[in-house]
């Protein structure tokens, strides 16, 4: 005969066990409304944990309209930078009780749209974008269905939602002073496929510092692979950048892969400093040194914007980039 499984705990029980009402309790498990007493909230709280009680999030969306569940969507949920940015959002909203719906764009702006419908659908709390390239103002939309959404990252160029992005100036005029201090007087950029987003205001950054536009500007996907491939080439006719700020670290993996396979040392042949900081570039071959952008800051910063407001004191904000000096750029630590 087949054992019944044990009924969950239930408010009640908790109230029971802990010789309160269940107002009381509820008060304890919501924070709120109403204060409760040290010593009631702590015995309410070890009636909790001696019943296993676990408050339920249906429920509780009946009672305060709310789901606390906040969507986020992904621009490519395979890069590194966006999976390192995207676990800073989930502890950030964490830590102010929400759970994290995640989808992944996939660079696409049609699946973008999708997923704001289908999180607005599911009645989120709030939406926090990290953007793909192009597409809608897809934050207009939450906000015009009463939904609080922010950017992060990245916002569409129609877009006017509140935006948290790295100071992109900052961290490439850091990147072209320290190769210039090894003695490099061009310093090439490797951008995107076109000019787009962060990364177009990255090579426009990187444009300004250099004070010309005739050094070397270098084009491939945002890929390993393409930036393998690109590297092999670049070395195989003997024009390969002796310096090269990438504008990501996928990029700058790709870059180390080519320059290896083509017999070209790094540093001594190539100096190379990446734009993102994810943790996979501590662990190159050499590592690389970046530029590495504050990513728990922007998520803490956006998810204070979204549950508090945009001019919200709480709302951190954002320093810029940190150099982190490694092997690949031509100095001894790392």
């Amino acid at each position: 005969m087949t054992k019944r499984a044990a009924r969950a705990a239930t408010l009640t029980d908790v109230a029971r066990r802990a010789g309160a009402s269940t107002a009381v309790v509820s008060y304890v498990m919501n924070n709120g409304p109403r204060p409760v007493a040290a010593a009631t909230r702590e015995r309410v709280l070890a009636a909790a944990a001696e019943l296993n009680y676990r408050p339920n999030r249906v429920a509780r969306a009946l009672r305060s309209r709310t789901t606390g569940v906040v969507g986020l969507v992904l621009a490519d949920a395979s890069n590194p930078y966006f999976g390192a940015l995207a676990r800073h959002i989930e502890r950030a909203l964490g830590a102010r009780d929400k759970l994290t719906l995640t989808g992944n764009a996939d660079y696409s702006a049609d699946r973008q749209q999708d997923l704001v419908e289908r999180f607005l659908a599911a009645q989120v709390d709030g939406l926090v974008i990290v953007s793909a390239d192009g597409g809608a103002d897809v934050a207009a939309e939450a906000e015009a269905a009463g939904v609080p959404a922010v950017y992060v990252h990245n916002r569409p160029a129609s877009g006017h939602s509140p935006v948290v992005s790295a100071d992109n100036d900052a961290a490439v005029h850091t990147a072209v002073t320290h190769l210039r201090s090894h003695g490099h007087d061009r310093v090439a950029f490797l951008a995107g496929p076109h000019d787009a987003g962060p990364v177009g205001h990255r090579r426009a950054a990187w444009e300004s510092a250099v004070g010309r536009t005739d050094d070397t500007l270098l084009r491939c996907a945002y890929a390993r692979a393409a930036a393998a491939a690109l590297t092999r080439d670049l070395v195989a006719r003997g024009a390969m950048p002796p310096a090269l700020i990438t504008a990501t670290d996928e990029q700058a993996i790709g870059v180390l892969a080519g320059a290896s396979a083509a017999g070209l040392s790094v540093p001594g042949g190539l100096a190379v400093v990446s734009l993102d900081g994810t943790p996979d570039s501590a662990h190159t071959a050499p590592a690389l040194t970046v530029a590495e952008q504050p990513l728990r800051a922007m998520a803490r910063r956006a998810v204070g914007v979204l549950l508090d407001g945009a001019d919200s004191a709480s709302a951190e904000a954002v320093p810029p980039a940190s150099l982190i000096v490694r092997r690949s750029c031509g100095c001894g630590s790392g």
